[in-house]
């Protein structure tokens, strides 16, 4: 059983994520399904764009608690959307949590309708969203991620996009990205390939020099007593022992 779903129009590569029953949650096969999907995508001459899109009303919620990827692959994987040398949007109506937002940050254009919501959980269960910030950090608020980042809050579609973790929101997702679309297919794909070179270039340049640094962090933070009680707790449903 497949977690990708794949299907294509007008050149646009649409990469679903399905697994709705595990809320889309990054395991281990799902992020290694999803790198070959876009490796297939990123080689394929008929393909000018990549939509990233999910089912369920969860588009992710980050790291899948009982079969986590290895830090590296998570790196690996935002690195790929990265440097894709075709534009990756990601087109959500529905929740994103944690890791999940690292998929959208790594994306070019994000575009979500208004029943969407994010958060950054990661300190709720006692680590911290490490690898999401090589493409976060270079390309959202940094006063604003300091504060979601230390206390977990739930954002919504209007701050996420005055933050900049949002290209764009509005009532009907598809509404809003069929412009995006179309102005994707009037452009050459060679153009296309060098104007995001360019607009990933200090995006990369965090990758090169923190990627190292930030996995060896997140593994030690999964490693710790404080995740493990907070992963106990959110698997429980209770509070972890810190709360007060």
């Amino acid at each position: 059983m497949t977690l990708i779903g794949r299907t294509r129009a007008r050149g646009v590569e649409t990469l679903c994520l399905d697994a709705p029953e595990r809320r889309n949650a990054l395991s281990a096969t799902l992020v290694g399904e999803l790198a070959d999907a876009l490796t297939g995508a990123g080689e394929d001459t008929g393909v000018r764009a990549v939509v990233l899109t999910h089912t369920g009303n969860t588009f992710s919620a980050g790291a899948d608690l009982r079969d986590p990827p290895a830090p590296e692959a998570l790196v690996g994987l935002l690195r790929q959307i990265v440097e894709l040398p075709k534009p990756v949007l990601a087109r959500v109506t529905g929740h994103v949590r944690a890791g999940g937002l690292g998929l959208l940050a790594a994306c070019d254009i994000t575009v979500a309708s208004h029943a969407a919501t994010f958060a950054f959980t990661e300190v709720r269960i006692g680590v911290a969203p490490a690898v999401i910030s090589l493409p976060l950090l270079p390309r959202t608020d940094p006063r604003a991620l300091a504060r979601y980042y230390l206390t977990g809050e739930h954002l919504d579609t209007a701050e996420a996009v005055r933050i900049g973790l949002l290209t764009a929101a509005g009532d009907d997702v598809d509404e809003v990205l069929a412009p995006i679309l179309d102005g994707l297919r009037r452009s050459a794909p060679d153009a296309l390939a060098e104007t995001k070179r360019l607009l990933t270039a200090r995006v990369l340049e965090t990758f090169d020099r923190d990627a190292a640094d930030l996995t060896a962090l997140s593994a030690r933070l999964f490693a710790s007593a404080p995740a493990r009680e907070g992963m106990t707790a959110f698997l429980e449903r209770r509070d972890p022992e810190w709360v007060v």
